[in-house]
């Protein structure tokens, strides 16, 4: 990729300031914005390598969503103009037959204005994006697409628990998944340290609550769990050298490495993550901060897969419901 056409994300002398003005719309049972849930209408486009799509990649695993919804995956790096289908024959996607994902956003916005991002819910008969909202897109997978949930789906957003979910999901937001972006793209010496004593601050604050409890909030898999793994993933390949994250390794934090591990394991985590083109994302995509665009080696993943102990602390991973089954052929990450 050509430093020319590489987005830049570091402004100088600026806090790193995200854009959270989405497309709102949702997909709903009353079809309140026009798109109702429909099986096999929509695909929900969702780079692997992206800790915002990631979300959505779980919870359709977790929930059984891959029969109704299907998976368009770009490849791990893009231009300033979009993501593209570059691991696709021909390099485009093969429900939507569009190279671009941009080509979706203008299909319904001829002027969008702001990044075309992921992940984003196209609907398939127009071709047109319905939404990029990616914190409601996971809330409404749960809530809205019950009817096309499999057997012995999980209740990832409880009624009982929301609030809870809600505020410990907001503080991990703006502290650790928002957090490491606020080190990684600050534009100045202050304000990169503001995010770090930030950021290490809800780790350590994150390391004492779970030290007693399985889960962030009761006794199962939640959204929040969710929302702090796949940033939790990233961290020692990505975050703590490319972002200047670097107090510690997760694998330091005995409690929170622990934590990350059981989640990983779980069937619906660890095999949605693939690591290479995590890294292929971050360093060649982000020249602002690393402008050889040269991709470590390491670290060691096989860390993963080693022991956690967090049976012992109790907790029902999918409460009443079960593990989802193998993903399918055509989604299964290459040496998972």
């Amino acid at each position: 990729m050509s430093q020319d056409h590489t987005p830049s994300y570091v402004t100088p002398g600026q806090e790193f300031d995200r854009d959270t003005n989405y497309i709102e719309d949702r997909i709903t049972r009353d079809g309140r914005d026009d798109w109702p849930v429909e099986a096999g209408r929509y695909r929900l486009v969702a780079a692997r390598a992206c800790p915002w799509a990631n979300r959505t990649t779980i919870v359709r695993r977790l929930l059984g969503l891959e029969e109704a919804i299907s998976l368009g995956l770009p490849g791990p790096t893009h231009d300033k103009r979009s993501w593209t289908f570059d691991l696709d024959p021909d390099g485009r996607d093969p429900v939507l037959g569009i190279e671009r994902l941009q080509e979706a956003y203008f299909k319904r916005f001829a002027d969008y204005p702001r990044g075309i991002t992921v992940p984003a819910i196209v609907d398939v008969p127009s071709g047109m994006v319905v939404t990029n909202n990616y914190p409601q897109i996971t809330l409404d997978f749960s809530s809205e697409w019950t009817e096309f949930h499999r057997e012995g789906a999980p209740q990832l957003y409880p009624a009982e628990h929301r609030d809870e979910i809600d505020e410990v999901a907001e503080l991990i937001f703006h502290d650790v998944n928002n957090g490491v972006y606020k080190c990684g793209f600050a534009g100045s010496q202050k304000s990169y340290e503001r995010a770090y004593d930030t950021l290490f601050a809800r780790l350590d604050w994150l390391e004492d609550r779970l030290s007693r409890q399985r889960y962030l909030v009761g006794d199962t898999i939640t959204e929040a769990d969710i929302r702090l793994f796949t940033t939790l993933v990233r961290f020692d390949a990505v975050y703590h050298g490319h972002f200047k994250c670097n107090r510690n390794k997760l694998s330091e934090m005995p409690v929170l490495w622990a934590y990350a591990r059981d989640l990983f394991q779980t069937p619906g985590f660890g095999d949605t993550v693939d690591f290479e083109q995590i890294k292929a994302h971050y360093y060649v995509t982000h020249v602002d901060i690393n402008p050889t665009q040269i991709i470590p080696k390491g670290p060691d993943a096989s860390g993963w897969r080693t022991p956690h102990g967090r049976e012992q602390l109790g907790g029902r991973p999918f409460g009443d419901g079960t593990p989802p089954g193998p993903p399918p052929a055509d989604e299964r990450v290459p040496g998972f």
